[in-house]
């Protein structure tokens, strides 16, 4: 395939479906974002589902699990977009992928590293983690790889109802009593630095960033989707009554956008080595978790076969 013609077709808008010819490089940036938004959206449910349990009505715990079963949901959509990408050259079958996760080949997003201590870190992961999610992924719907933005239409769909959810956790909050205030904003502590980090470091140190935006993959640089993102949410915070931890925080009047400080950038990059505050805990996990349901799959695989026989 023509390098030069494919940038141009993608450039001028246009969708590439899975029988489409396509560079070898095109085809692995896709598998390796979109497994990882896959890898990103399973282990994301972990942090949450500490809380099922300990959730404080009954409305709360059914709708937390309904958020937990969405995000698995959104994994299932984007494996299954990637095993579009499966040529027989460029491996991207699901148990592949999943394997390249488990053993710590293939990473997930850093932010899932960071344990849920209190009740409110529900409602900030909800409205910061996936406030930054959708700010991501709104531009992937209108990505150039047919399957990848057509499962972005549902998920972007679902990321705003939960981040609705988890912003309204904090705001009942932060309408309490003084210890409950207290706790949403030790919660908006602990996850305001990393839900910025989400996503992906600086422009000018992204080795993918620019290639998956030539191919109209991305849509926007890190940079200016993080600075979009403080600009929103500084004022959601300042209505909740809550207080964004960054002494380099004002608005710039200039700029017509916030300034904000330097990101803890050494702790990204502990979190992408493996050494985050629950990297380990998170795929021991996973791997629990495979190596224990296993039996499911084999009986799944074994009456597939059985059927398969029985209609020929």
């Amino acid at each position: 395939m023509d390098h030069n013609k494919f940038l141009e077709y993608v450039q001028a808008e246009n969708k590439v479906e899975p029988k489409d010819m396509m560079p070898e490089d095109y085809r692995k940036l896709l598998v390796r974002q979109i497994s990882q938004h896959a890898h990103s959206e399973v282990v994301g449910m972990l942090p949450e589902a500490n809380w099922i349990t300990r959730a404080p009505s009954l409305r709360r715990k059914m709708a937390l699990l309904a958020k937990i079963q969405d995000e698995a949901g959104h994994g299932l959509y984007l494996y299954a977009a990637t095993e579009t990408l499966n040529d027989g050259t460029v491996n991207a079958d699901r148990d592949s992928a999943y394997s390249d996760m488990l053993a710590g080949k293939a990473k997930y997003s850093s932010i899932f590293n960071y344990p849920t201590l209190s009740w409110a870190d529900i409602g900030a992961i909800g409205w910061l983690v996936d406030g930054a999610a959708i700010m991501n992924q709104v531009m992937l719907m209108g990505n150039s790889y047919g399957p990848y933005a057509r499962a972005m239409v549902r998920i972007c769909k679902e990321e705003s109802f939960h981040q609705r959810q988890g912003y309204e956790i904090l705001m009942t909050l932060c309408r309490g009593t003084k210890q409950q205030k207290e706790m949403a904003q030790q919660a908006l502590n602990r996850f305001w630095w990393p839900a910025l980090m989400m996503f992906g470091p600086n422009d000018d140190a992204s080795p993918n960033s620019q290639k998956s935006m030539n191919y109209r993959v991305k849509r926007e640089s890190n940079d200016s989707l993080r600075q979009r993102f403080v600009d929103v949410t500084v004022p959601q915070a300042e209505f909740l009554g809550l207080k964004i931890p960054d002494e380099n925080l004002k608005w710039n009047e200039e700029r017509g956008h916030y300034d904000f400080g330097d990101l803890p950038w050494d702790e990204f990059m502990e979190g992408l080595k493996g050494n985050g505050p629950a990297n380990k805990k998170r795929l021991q996990t996973k791997i629990n978790a495979q190596k224990e349901n296993a039996w499911v799959k084999e009986a799944a695989v074994a009456y597939a076969e059985k059927f398969k026989n029985v209609t020929t």
